[in-house]
């Protein structure tokens, strides 16, 4: 099996929500079973006992609740994805699969569930599996805990700000972790690649097309590293995570190569879906949160205050990739210094553009969305390197157009115009003091 085939398996646990149950399932079937031979051994006390009608009754009053309690998470599954489609952004209904404690509740109500249903088989006039009960009424207590805390979780967790909160900070540590995989194989030169690599070698270029189109999820950057020593040659993943690849399309281009790559085995370490995902690529993070926020701005909605909060995150996101660095391009090398892999990356400009653009386009009519993105590239304007102080400009000087176009009035225009955290209401700052 290929890394990329193992990468969609694991993409396909992480987001299945019937595995765990049927774990749970099963897990109940055999727990019952031992409590069974427990109570066969005549260990239990003589005042935990209970009357075959007695157990029978109380199994099967768990085994139906059991089947209820199923219905109701189900039910609020449905409510969660109608409100998200609805709402926020289908691209966030990706995280939600994987919530762990959904999936934890789901698979205590089976496993309870099959547990009772296995124990009821075991009663008899004359022998009744007292442990077996005593224990269906812990699993019971439990499996509502667990229904409180999933209430009391996705009550406060399902607000846009909440959300907002959750998908910046799963960005933030895949931004994290991307920079430490570039910084533990990065090349001495940086980004540049020096004349004698196999790059500049007069020898062909081979492609390595994709046998299935989809959008780059992620790619094995050890493995390629290994291919490209293996055929001695620089490997160049031709399109950034995020782009979609149609069948037959130059996904990987191998220079310098003395005999040719395997197609297969090659491109079998990049992993190509349906969507993109957040595992390499914070900008979907960022995309998602711009996608709420346009959501927020449009007019079936028309909640702006949301678009604010969204963009407090934004904010945060912006400045986490403003101390990360970025590059172009990134050159990766073998443990013995020599660059073997070249991967296209996301400069600054791009994260900006991605974080401002159609927030500043659809809000421009909104007093307190345009006050709260001016507060936020002027921030970023006294915050970041001089270097990239030029494409904050940028946005402020089209920021500047949109309030124009938007605003006739002159007074309503010199409001929209003024930078305020808060949107309104705020700290008013008719001019950033950043340097220019």
């Amino acid at each position: 099996m290929s890394w990329a085939a193992r990468f969609r398996l694991r993409q396909y646990v992480k987001a299945s929500l019937w595995i765990m149950p049927l774990i749970g399932l099963l897990l109940g079937a055999v727990l019952a079973e031992l409590a069974a031979g427990v109570h066969g051994t005549g260990w239990f006390p003589d005042g935990w006992r209970y009357s075959a009608t007695t157990a029978s009754s109380v199994l099967s009053s768990v085994v139906g609740s059991m089947i209820a309690l199923l219905g109701f998470v189900v039910t609020i599954g449905v409510l969660v994805i109608q409100q998200a489609t609805g709402t926020l952004s289908p691209r966030y209904m990706r995280l939600w699969y994987r919530d762990r404690l959904q999936k934890a509740v789901l698979a205590t109500f089976t496993g309870t569930f099959a547990y009772a249903f296995s124990l009821l088989r075991r009663i008899e006039s004359d022998t009744v599996p007292d442990l077996g009960v005593t224990l269906s009424g812990v699993a019971v207590s439990v499996s509502l805990m667990l229904l409180l805390i999933y209430l009391n979780r996705f009550t406060h967790n399902l607000r846009p700000v909440a959300i907002a909160d959750l998908v910046g900070r799963s960005g933030e540590k895949v931004l994290v972790r991307g920079s430490q995989q570039i910084y533990r194989f990065a090349a001495a030169g940086g980004d540049r690649l020096p004349p004698t690599s196999p790059v500049h070698a007069v020898r062909p270029v081979r492609p390595v097309r994709s046998e299935r189109g989809g959008v780059i999820q992620a790619f094995d950057a050890a493995g390629l590293i290994a291919a490209a020593v293996r055929y001695d040659c620089v490997l160049v993943l031709a399109h950034q995570l995020g782009d979609f690849v149609p069948p037959g399309t130059t996904l990987l281009e191998a220079h310098g190569c003395a005999r040719e790559p395997d197609p297969r085995r090659v491109s079998g370490l990049v992993a190509l879906g349906t969507e993109r995902t957040i595992e390499q690529d914070p900008a979907f993070a960022l995309r998602i949160l711009v996608d709420i926020a346009v959501r927020a701005l449009s007019p079936a909605v028309n909640d702006p205050t949301t678009a604010v909060q969204v963009l407090n995150h934004i904010d945060t996101f912006l400045h986490r990739v403003g101390g990360a660095r970025l590059s172009g391009r990134y050159v990766l090398a073998d443990p013995q210094g020599r660059p073997r892999l070249v991967v296209p990356g996301r400069g600054w400009e791009d994260y900006l553009q991605v974080g401002v653009t159609e927030i500043r386009e659809y809000g421009a009519t909104s007093l307190q969305v345009c006050r709260r993105l001016r507060a936020l590239l002027e921030d970023l304007l006294a915050t970041q390197s001089a270097d990239r102080r030029p494409a904050v400009r940028a946005e402020l000087v089209l920021l500047d157009e949109s309030v124009r176009r938007a605003f006739a009035d002159p007074v309503r225009r010199a409001a929209a115009m003024t930078a305020d955290r808060q949107g309104i209401g705020g700290e008013r700052r008719g001019g950033s003091g950043a340097p220019r």
